[in-house]
């Protein structure tokens, strides 16, 4: 008799394109510099709704900080960070 094996590969991918006005700015929470995507701008780079942005912001879940013009700003890194989460705890 013989043994068979099923192995299952999983895979993702994600590509962050930056362009050549990337706004970098100082992360507190990270503890250090970051690209930083204002709020508007988060449809450009996911298929999240704003609403569940802002969500996540209210919740702390994302670090974010406001520009000299008064738009709020989200750290990159923390945004790649809770869409893992949310795709791995589903």
């Amino acid at each position: 008799m013989t043994r068979q094996t099923k192995i299952t590969i999983e895979t993702d991918s994600l590509l962050v394109l930056r362009g050549r006005g990337s706004l970098w700015a100082w992360c507190s929470k990270c503890g250090s510099e970051a690209v930083m995507i204002p709020l508007g701008g988060i449809g450009v780079i996911s298929n999240l709704a704003a609403q569940e942005v802002e969500a996540w912001m209210q919740s702390e879940a994302l670090h974010h900080t406001i520009a000299a013009d008064g738009a709020p700003l989200i750290c990159l890194n923390s945004m790649l960070n809770r869409v893992h989460k949310a795709k791995s705890s589903s």
